[in-house]
Formats: structure tokens, sequence, C-alpha cells
């Protein structure tokens, strides 16, 4: 492995290694925020969980530890994948993404880990907070403006030939730039995307991004269930516009609003109509909306538990490491 150390390009942001190696040695993952450093959790996702590291040097930072590698060469294969995502984000399709950066060590027993980091944004201005205060025809104009911003890396992968990008477009992974709270937006939506973890990238149709890593955090007794039943599902979906629009309209049940579902579904299917009418997108349906969520909610709600479950046999009977932080409890 490259040596341990902080990385990022031209968007790098200062990071302390020497911190997050103390970090790291003293976590206790089933209760950061009592580690020796604590660490304050700001949101939760399905599968990682984003905190601030209690520390006034990078109190402005926002953190994801990804403990999921096994080699060193799993790591630079991850690190250049996900650099090689970020510059097409931002050079060729051209989204907006907060500065960020990244750092990797190695932990005690020489399991490399990575930390990767971005500059903290306002919490008001993150999507599935702003819709809350949003009244809903900004709201509404909200997901349209995701929608462009969605509709710009589907037209990259048309004219590329080469390279193919996917995305996950839910309302969470958005920032609204210049927002502070309030019920309006001004005229102009300008969108920061922030879900750079998980680099879905295509080379000449073949996946840069090893699905198996993601397998790790899995509980032992459903990987191979996990693996045969929908690790392709979820590989591709996010590589598919309809697909994607879906899950960010479906995103409003499990932010209990969906009275808002039949203006959303309307709206995404007069943008694929007019605006993205040249990628000839297929209409969404209430329907279709409810069904995708009902069957996802109780796929990752199954799937947290399981790792709950594992979580309790390798730390409390088996005497072992559990490295993961799970996420709290996710209302849905």
């Amino acid at each position: 492995m490259a040596a341990p150390g902080v990385h990022g390009g031209s968007m790098a942001l200062e990071i302390d290694l020497e911190l997050l190696k103390e970090f790291e040695k003293y976590l206790d993952p089933r209760r950061p925020e009592q580690s020796r450093i604590p660490a304050r959790v700001l949101g939760y996702g399905e599968i990682s969980t984003v905190f601030e590291i209690g520390d006034e040097r990078q109190r402005d930072l926002a953190y994801k530890r990804m403990p999921i590698f096994e080699k060193a060469e799993e790591l630079e294969h991850y690190e250049a994948t996900f650099n090689e995502y970020c510059r097409v984000l931002i050079e060729e399709i051209g989204l907006e993404l907060p500065q960020y950066g990244y750092a990797s060590l190695s932990a005690d027993e020489g399991r490399p880990v990575m930390f990767l980091a971005q500059r903290k944004l306002p919490p008001e201005s993150i999507g599935n907070k702003a819709i809350h205060l949003l009244d809903r025809d900004d709201t509404v104009r909200l997901i349209r403006q995701v929608l462009r911003e969605l509709k710009k890396l589907w037209s990259f992968n048309v004219r590329s030939g080469r390279l193919e990008l996917g995305i996950d477009g839910q309302i969470s992974n958005w920032s609204i730039k210049d927002y502070t709270g309030g019920s309006c937006l001004g005229s102009e939506i300008e969108l920061i995307y922030f879900d750079t973890s998980t680099p879905f990238l295509r080379i000449d149709g073949a996946e840069q991004l090893d699905p198996e890593l993601f397998l790790r955090s899995a509980p032992s007794f459903l990987v191979w269930v996990l693996r045969l039943l929908f690790l392709e599902d979820v590989m591709t979906r996010y590589y598919d516009f309809h697909l994607v629009a879906t899950d960010l309209v479906a995103n409003f049940y499990k932010e209990q609003l969906p009275d808002y579902i039949p203006a959303l579904v309307a709206e995404a299917n007069d943008f694929f109509a007019t605006e993205a009418a040249e990628l000839g997108i297929e209409p969404l349906s209430e329907k279709e909306v409810r069904s995708y969520y009902r069957e996802d909610a109780v796929i990752w709600s199954l799937y947290l538990n399981a790792r709950r479950i594992d979580r309790f046999l390798r730390t409390r009977l088996l005497r072992r490491e559990y490295p993961y932080i799970l996420p709290g409890k996710i209302k849905r």
C-alpha cells in the first residue's frame, strides 16, 4: 500500500492524520460518542454513518469511516475509482461537489482503513431537512432541479461511449447552495451533490467498483443470499434514470410526506416529456413508486436488523471485534 497519508487532489482538505490514527485506535464503534476522541453522528445512511470528530481542529469536517478493506490493493483500487468518479462528475458532467479529501491508515491489526472527508454543509441545506421547511411549490421546484442535475449525468453517459456513471440521487444526497432556512427558495436553485463514497463507474462496460467490498459489512449468514438475490439489482439500479427518479420520489414516504407523491410524480413525468425528452425515459406511476418504497423499506429494515444480530454474535458470544458503526433507528 502507498504510505498511509492524506490525499484528495485539487479540492483536498487539510486532514489531521495523527488525529485520525488516535481516533481509530480508541474508537468504540458501538458508542462512538463515548470514544476517547468522541464522534458526533451527523446522519445515518443505510450502510454508513456520517460523523464529526470531537476536536476543534476538525470540527468543520464530516467524515465517513470505511473499514471494508482487507488488502492494500483493494484500497488502492477503490481510491483510483473514487478519484476518477469525482473528477468526471466535476470536470465532464458539471456537478458541484463540496471540498473533499481522504486519508488512509492501518488499524492495529493491520487492516487498511479509509476516512473520506468533506467540508460540512449547513444542516438545513440538506435536501431531506429542507423539504420539511419549504412550502410545497418550492419543494416541487427543488425536485425538478435535482432532475436537471441528474440529467447532466445521463446526457454525459449517452455521448461518452467509454465511460458510464451511476448515481444515488435521493434527496438526502443534495445540498441547496446558500439556503439557510425558510419556506421559499430564490429564483435560481443551485445544488451541491455530496454522496460520492459509492463511486458507480463503468469503463467500456466493466464495473470499476468491487461490489464484494460492500458485502464485507453484511452478516456472514446473509452474504450468499445478498450476493445471489440483491447484489446485481443494487449495482445496476443507479445506472437507470427511471429507477433513480423513482427512488428520489419514493424518499418522500420515508420523510413522512406521502401527500407530496402525486405532485412529484407529475413533475417528474413532465420533466421527462419536455426537458429530457431526448433520453426517452419511461414515465413514473404512483403505484410503482409506492411498490418500490415498500420493497426497499422491507429489505433495508431486515438488513439492518440482521447486522445488529451479527454485531451481538461477534462481540458478545465470540468476543471478536465488530469494526462497523451501525446506523441508529431509521424512521420509515
